[in-house]
């Protein structure tokens, strides 16, 4: 009872990798218009590496560039969209959240469920 407890990146340790049903996702992020090309590439770069902290396989990211914003958020009026479609185990959307809704820059996320019929 005390194994199946335990876990191990997300998942019961007594569940190998190949169980565990892998669904297709994208996180949407809306990064700060006000840093430079640097910074707003590395906050992608973290968020591509909590994915992958989480067993997940990245696709390509599109990158749609700076856009107005429907609204004001944290005094800004344009931000820049990212999407990051990736392949994940149905535990690795919360975990990746949990992680990417405190970093800086980051004005919105969301991670939707692409697979879904």
């Amino acid at each position: 009872m005390f194994l199946a407890s335990l876990t191990v990146k997300g998942r019961p340790a007594n569940v190998q990798k190949e169980d565990i049903q892998m669904n297709n996702y994208e996180l949407a992020l809306v990064v700060s218009s006000k840093i430079d090309d640097e910074t707003r590439n590395a906050v992608v770069e973290k968020a591509k590496g909590y994915i992958t902290r989480y067993e997940g396989t990245l696709g390509e990211v599109d990158a749609w560039g700076k856009k107005k914003l429907a609204y004001e958020i944290q005094d800004e009026r344009e931000g820049y969209y990212y999407f990051i479609p990736f392949e994940a185990a149905p535990t690795a959307p919360a975990e990746i959240e949990r992680h990417v809704r405190i970093m800086d820059n980051v004005l919105r996320y969301l991670v939707v469920r692409t697979d879904e019929k």
